[in-house]
């Protein structure tokens, strides 16, 4: 080899040698399945996350050791605009500051801020460095196996010596009245209990609010910090306690507290101590090894998703958040955001029934059985609803909160017209007998929803002759559409309504009335002049603000033609607009074109679904694209349905979950199903 070569390959073998040895650029890392990061963290683009156990929600705030909200179920007073029920917001009674030498956290003294919501365990960890002088660390919980404790768990590490002043402060929100601060030391043999209490009354004085928390230490009795009480004002109180540590030391503690209302304890006051006293002698390595176990109980019940890391992440954030606002052993419902906040007054919709119900159905019916048990218990007041419109049976509210009477407010005209949420409450009550095959259920609560509402359709309808029963002046699915007559989707769920309470007669041995099937045989579905069902007497094409006519194929089966499906699917998925609707139509589309066979529709319409409408830095959802109100459970309840009962090919059926051959998105490889039944059957589909 000549001279000049040997140089050429010998600097040639050099710079691959460099080159091998050279940092690579990072690889794009595949979104965990269990895990969210928020990293970084713009104060001034956030939008919360909750931490919830299906009574209580605990919303994220992206400064040090504040809290936005606590929501707590079943919590209603008037206040506000429109006259009517509205959530109330609980004491915030996990808000805290720290002190370091004197100076008082802020989030302009961190660095390094970083969030984590870990989806499996249902927990928010914060962590962040102050200056050269600590690294601090703390997780919110709201504990699964305590429906109304919380506990936030504390570790600081020194970098240098330090003085620490750490408070945690019981904060009143502005619409409670009457606020009382209570501070109570009860000192045992062997342990010592500070209880940081307050109470106060709701904006009309129906309801008593009341919290307590306590300090959880490690150290023995004897050695623990003292606890200092101070009250600021009505409307504040604290308690704090003092520590020095050395550099290189780490100091952990925990607040564990109990929030509870008159609405759902007698004795809301003692009952909160009483809660928090629990809590503080279980201490907190029992106090998470419960709730851990009780979250692992909640995820045998699983979507696994190969081929798409990301959409595995999103999906296992949907059902996080479904777990999360509804318990089984309860007669709550959540409203469409849930235990996020107070949107929609916290009021209960169709979102519930049609929307959220039938993914908790399949994947937890004994959490799916409170949501009926909701409407169970409110029957009475939708059968006084229908006398009052002149009906007989049972009309339930469009918007309901604790008592089951109508509560949209008046300038809102869903309340007086949106009649298919009967049929939705009724279509939830004959699917929960379909996978549990209960039929002392059915006897004893479901038959009295199918039968009362059928008796509503019944008398709802207008008699103008064979094919001709009417449902006239109705607001449609579609809302857009008010005061319309034959609306599609409410004519097919009072069909469906009608003969599943006659399916329902005939299992128990009990008289149906034959009223009902003749009714259902005569109300009419309209077409348009080429074949597309119609979704009202009066509609010439305009756009629509969610599924209507498509909802037919699914959920109410009553259009099952494959031909008919997808050109119903293809006009309306033209007629919906691409900013300002709900989140739920599309989810909609994707099922069905997955059960059509096009994994290309598939897959668009299942992102389209969700994925505009997600918000930093938690990948929330809201309810529109471009929307800003997270987190819109029902848009999530939607997609859920479109993976289990779409690309899952699962089927609610008479005689109980059944599969049916689907096709999955583009780009998937897999979809297995956990936990389905009573019986937590495996389904899988695979491409």
């Amino acid at each position: 080899m000549p001279a000049h070569s040997k140089k050429l390959h010998l600097l040639l073998s050099a710079l691959a040698l460099l080159l091998l040895a050279a940092p690579r650029p990072a690889e794009a890392q595949a979104p965990d399945p269990w895990r969210i990061a928020a990293d970084p963290v713009d104060p001034r683009n956030y939008y919360g996350v909750t931490v919830a156990n299906g009574m209580l929600g605990i919303v994220s705030s992206p400064e040090p050791f504040q809290v936005k909200s606590v929501v707590l179920a079943g919590a209603y007073d008037q206040y506000g605009r429109g006259r009517v029920s509205n959530f109330l917001n609980s004491f915030n009674l996990l808000n805290m500051y720290l002190e370091v030498d004197g100076r008082r956290l802020s989030g302009k003294d961190v660095t390094n801020f970083r969030q984590e919501l870990d989806l499996r365990h249902a927990a928010l960890t914060t962590t962040f460095d102050y200056a050269d002088k600590a690294t601090i660390r703390y997780t919110h919980y709201a504990l699964r196996h305590l429906p109304f404790t919380v506990l936030l768990d504390v570790s600081i590490t020194a970098k240098k010596d330090v003085a620490l002043i750490a408070a945690s402060v019981m904060d009143a929100p502005d619409a409670l009245r009457e606020v009382q601060n209570y501070y109570n030391e009860i000192d045992r043999p062997h342990v010592a209990l500070s209880l940081l209490t307050s109470s106060a009354k709701s904006s009309t004085g129906k309801l008593q609010l009341c919290a307590s928390n306590s300090f959880l230490f490690g150290e023995p009795h004897g050695q623990e910090p003292r606890v200092i009480h101070e009250m600021w004002d009505s409307n504040q109180h604290l308690m704090k306690f003092s520590k020095a540590l050395k550099a290189g030391q780490s100091y952990s503690y925990a607040v564990a507290g109990s929030s509870i209302t008159s609405a759902h304890h007698a004795d809301p006051l003692n009952e909160a101590e009483r809660l928090t006293i629990f809590a503080r002698l279980e201490g907190k390595e029992r106090l998470l090894a419960f709730h851990a176990k009780a979250w692992d109980e909640l995820w045998q019940s699983d979507i696994q998703i190969a081929g798409d890391p990301q959409a595995q992440q999103d999906v296992h954030s949907m059902m996080y958040h479904l777990y999360s606002f509804s318990r089984a052993g309860t007669d709550y419902s959540p409203s469409p955001m849930g235990l996020s906040g107070l949107g929609y007054n916290g009021h209960v919709f169709w979102d519930t029934d049609l929307w959220m119900f039938p993914a908790l159905a399949v994947l937890h019916p004994e959490i799916a059985r409170s949501m009926v048990e909701y409407r169970f218990r409110r029957l009475e007041p939708a059968r006084r609803n229908a006398f009052a419109h002149g009906y007989q049976g049972a009309m339930f509210p469009w918007e309901s909160a604790d008592t089951g009477v109508e509560e949209t407010p008046v300038w809102a005209l869903s309340g007086p017209f949106e009649h298919h949420i009967t049929a939705d409450v009724a279509l939830a009550a004959w699917q929960y007998y379909c996978v549990t095959q209960d039929k002392t259920w059915l006897r004893e609560k479901g038959w009295p929803i199918l039968s009362a509402t059928a008796d509503f359709w019944a008398s709802r309808v207008e008699r103008n002759g064979p094919g001709r029963y009417d449902i006239k002046n109705v607001v449609a699915a579609d809302e857009w559409a008010e005061n319309v007559d034959n609306n599609a989707f409410t004519n097919a769920a009072a069909q469906v309504n009608l003969r599943n309470a006659a399916a329902a007669a005939k299992l128990l041995g009990l008289p149906a009335n034959p009223d009902w099937v003749l009714v259902a045989q005569n109300i009419p579905i309209l077409k348009m002049a080429d074949g597309v069902t119609r979704e009202h007497a009066t509609y010439k094409g305009e756009g629509i603000k969610q599924g209507d006519v498509n909802l037919l194929a699914y959920p109410l089966k009553t259009i099952t033609d494959p031909a008919q499906i997808r050109k119903d699917l293809e006009y309306y998925e033209t007629r919906v607009p691409t900013e300002g609707t709900p989140a739920m139509t599309q989810a909609i589309f994707a099922l069905l074109y997955a059960r059509l066979g096009n994994a290309d529709k598939a897959k668009l319409w299942f992102k389209d679904a969700y994925e505009p409408n997600l918000l930093p830095p938690f990948r929330v959802i809201a309810e529109t694209k471009g929307g800003t109100n997270p987190y819109f459970a029902t848009g999530a309840g939607g997609v859920l349905q479109a993976v289990l009962m779409g690309f899952g090919g699962l089927n609610i059926t008479p005689t109980g979950i059944t599969q049916s051959k689907t096709t999955l998105p583009t780009g998937w490889q897999s979809v297995k199903i956990t936990g389905v039944g009573p019986q937590r059957k495996t389904y899988s589909v695979s491409r």
